[in-house]
């Protein structure tokens, strides 16, 4: 979720003031993606600029609200889908991308280190949500999270397949070792 349309749709249902912004954000998001307060500063300050949002005191405290053009700007934001450009940079790819290719690297021991790591993190999620908590909001981040997990291991299961199939093999010896 974009952290600038999340602002747009908290402050849809009433003005708030930043700290209860970022309060309702991780709230409605169950913490997962937390957010610091020079973030959503840095967030109310561009939506005062591009005139989606603006600003008033009550009492000592600057509270915000939508201007028309900020609910313009958050009913396309609902209605238009969200578009899968270029993927995220993720770390676990990147590393196994560069894994496959680097001398002295046990990929298959990396793989399984990673399965055993995704598994407790699945097994965390998955106790999160035998809780059956009455959120929608928070369940439903808890199932993307669960379809995640499992389909980093569903990944990292096709990886292992590759690396048997593969006509290297999947530790390349360091330089040294290859000299003697």
């Amino acid at each position: 979720m974009s952290v600038r349309q999340g602002m747009l749709a908290l402050l849809a249902g009433e003005p708030m003031h930043a700290y209860q912004l970022r309060q309702q954000f991780e709230q409605r998001t169950g913490g997962t993606w937390p957010l610091n307060m020079g973030q959503v500063s840095t967030t109310l300050d561009r939506l005062v600029r591009d005139g989606l949002v603006e600003g008033s005191l009550a009492g000592d405290v600057e509270q915000y609200r939508l201007t028309d053009a900020g609910r313009t700007e958050l009913a396309a934001w609902w209605s238009t889908p969200v578009v899968r450009g270029n993927p995220a940079r993720d770390e676990l790819t990147i590393k196994l991308a560069l894994a496959v290719t680097a001398p002295g690297v046990d990929v298959r021991r990396l793989v399984q280190a990673q399965r055993t790591e995704t598994m407790r993190s699945l097994r965390d999620l998955t106790r999160l949500k035998a809780k059956q908590y009455d959120d929608l909001a928070w369940s439903l981040v808890l199932d993307r999270l669960v379809f995640e997990a499992e389909a980093e291991i569903r990944w990292l299961d096709h990886v292992e397949g590759r690396l048997e199939s593969a006509p290297r093999p999947a530790v390349v010896p360091a330089r040294e070792e290859v000299a003697r």
